[in-house]
């Protein structure tokens, strides 16, 4: 089940607010600026299936962001508790960076946890299966997949070379709780 923790960011053992209803964390997300959507797939969408045919699956969303965004290029990348590459894969995304674009990412299966720091609040969001979530430019964040990681997701940039990351070179993410894995479907 999606969530949403937000906490002070001096006070990382408690949260402030906790949401799992899809309403509630869109509303809360999209008061900073975050966009949350639920997505649902125009055909079924088989395990292994390939990058083309799950984009199939959701390209009147994707057409509908990339119109309204300018996002120039759109990709699926797909993580299990198995590639050799987990760990430093996962620790690539782990310190607080910031993007020079958005970072927008479906989750067509699985889940992972973005953590936000916007001003002096951390917002921490369990995206699961049929979650959108669009990062603004500029937001300081991480992302854990867990220890072992399982998703399948859609990715939307503006640019066409993708993913580049600031780091901020700040500690605070490692003050926060991490993603604890989810049971495999």
């Amino acid at each position: 089940m999606s969530q949403l923790r937000i906490f002070d960011e001096a006070q990382p053992q408690s949260a402030l607010a906790e949401y799992r209803d899809h309403a509630a964390i869109a509303r809360e997300l999209g008061k900073v600026g975050v966009r949350f959507e639920r997505w649902e797939a125009s055909q079924p969408i088989e395990p292994g299936a390939s990058q083309d045919e799950v984009i199939a699956a959701y390209r009147g969303d994707i057409d509908r962001l990339m119109a309204e965004k300018g996002y120039q290029s759109v990709d699926v990348i797909s993580l299990t508790p198995d590639h050799p590459d987990r760990a430093t894969l996962r620790q690539k995304f782990l310190s607080e960076h910031t993007h020079s674009e958005d970072e927008v990412r479906f989750f067509v299966a699985g889940a992972g946890q973005f953590t936000l720091h916007i001003n002096d609040k951390v917002y921490d969001v369990l995206c699961e299966k049929g979650d959108l979530i669009g990062v603004p430019d500029g937001t300081p964040h991480w992302f854990d997949m867990s220890e072992s990681p399982y998703f399948v997701a859609i990715r939307l940039f503006t640019n066409k070379e993708g993913w580049v990351a600031q780091f901020t070179g700040t500690d605070l993410a490692t003050r926060f709780p991490r993603m604890t894995p989810l049971p495999l479907p």
